[in-house]
């Protein structure tokens, strides 16, 4: 006979039984509560010090981008790999799909894996998302079971931070970019001469200063912001992150309400950012990050411009709503140790995303088609 297939003999059993004859079916005496308590918390900082470094105020520091942009790729040897749970990769989709770039940048997705890597695996139809059909799969330029073995491929090898999204050139063998920013405004100007839609432009010349302008603001207050409020790691870090985050979100909604994007009539790479962070808020920052005060569908402009753009031709394809939650809910164990996912908020639902949005009318610049 075999222990572990008897329920009798398990971990589980031995701890009940040991409990209900030490205390029966009070609570646990408070000495033993406060020992428990404070042998979590030492733990709970030491998980949140290697998954979100903090300043010495408890205020969340996110480390800077290793590799970025310089130079010149040759457009036929570019591989982007990405996660389909990370707003910064989702950005990198985004703009691929809209430009038409998705022959000619092929892509990887990567899974979290349990201790938080990003790791390459077959998965079932079911892991599939919306539109395009993008999911979960294994590695199509160098068949490594991790994102940390493509990392450590490059010239010289490397042993830091394996994040997406990030964009490998196969004739080199090395990293050519892993931040967000620089790889979509690589994406929008850079590959026109392979790109299935050149003429779209998300940051044309009149506009780059306002482009840069909100970024400015969108990216410490919301993108960022966002990471401030479920990484704090004090009271003192967190109401400051909160208050950042939600004065701006008021901001953002008094100015949506008479302009259709940000920068006016164009849709741009800023509202692309803005996007991937929003998409997000009810399904997951809301609740596990704590950012509480309103669920984004309070804010009616934000939520009918995040549906205009969600709305665009190939954006909804990029988004699995699945990979979001689990990437978040099961993964992030420091933060919801039981790994338990909630349901689906109906306000995040397919068919509320697809209602009609009514900003056409803030707007007379042609809608945006997709090139095949």
């Amino acid at each position: 006979m075999s222990l572990n297939n008897d329920s009798r003999f398990n971990s589980s059993s031995m701890l009940n039984a040991v409990t209900k004859l030490l205390w029966g079916q009070s609570l646990p005496p408070g000495l033993l509560v406060t020992t428990v308590r404070a042998t979590w918390n030492s733990t709970w900082r030491l998980m949140m010090s290697q998954l979100a470094p903090s300043d010495s105020s408890g205020g969340y520091t996110r480390p800077p981008s290793k590799f970025r942009f310089s130079g010149n790729p040759s457009p036929g040897s570019l591989h982007l790999y990405v996660g389909l749970a990370c707003p910064w990769a989702h950005r990198t989709l985004i703009v691929r799909a809209l430009k038409g770039l998705e022959e000619a940048v092929p892509v990887s997705v990567a899974s979290p894996g349990l201790d938080g890597s990003w790791e390459f695996k077959r998965v079932d139809a079911d892991g599939i998302g919306i539109g395009i059909g993008i999911g979960p799969g294994l590695d199509k330029a160098n068949g490594c079971r991790t994102l940390k073995e493509v990392y450590g491929l490059r010239r010289g090898g490397y042993d830091g931070r394996s994040t997406v999204p990030m964009l490998w050139d196969k004739v080199s063998k090395d990293v050519v970019c892993n931040e967000s920013y620089d790889i979509i405004h690589l994406f929008n100007s850079s590959l026109n001469s392979v790109a299935g839609n050149p003429d779209l432009d998300l940051s044309p010349p009149e506009l780059k200063e306002k482009i840069e302008e909100w970024y400015r603001v969108i990216y410490p207050n919301v993108n960022n912001g966002v990471y401030r409020c479920g990484f704090a790691q004090s009271q003192e870090a967190y109401d400051r992150a909160v208050n950042d985050l939600f004065c701006t979100l008021d901001k953002l909604e008094d100015h949506l309400a008479s302009s259709r994007y940000l920068c006016g009539d164009t849709l741009t790479l800023v509202d692309v950012c803005l996007f991937t962070t929003l998409i997000r808020f009810d399904l997951a920052y809301n609740v596990l990050f704590k950012c509480t005060k309103k669920k984004l569908y309070e804010y009616p402009n934000l939520h009918a411009y995040m549906r205009d753009i969600y709305q665009i031709p190939k954006v909804a394809g990029t988004c699995n709503f699945t990979e979001i939650m689990d990437g978040y809910y099961k993964l992030l164990f420091p933060l919801n140790p039981g790994g338990i996912r909630p349901v689906m908020p109906c306000t995040s639902q397919n068919e509320i995303l697809c209602r009609p949005h009514g900003r056409e009318s803030l707007s007379s610049a042609t809608p945006i088609e997709a090139k095949v």
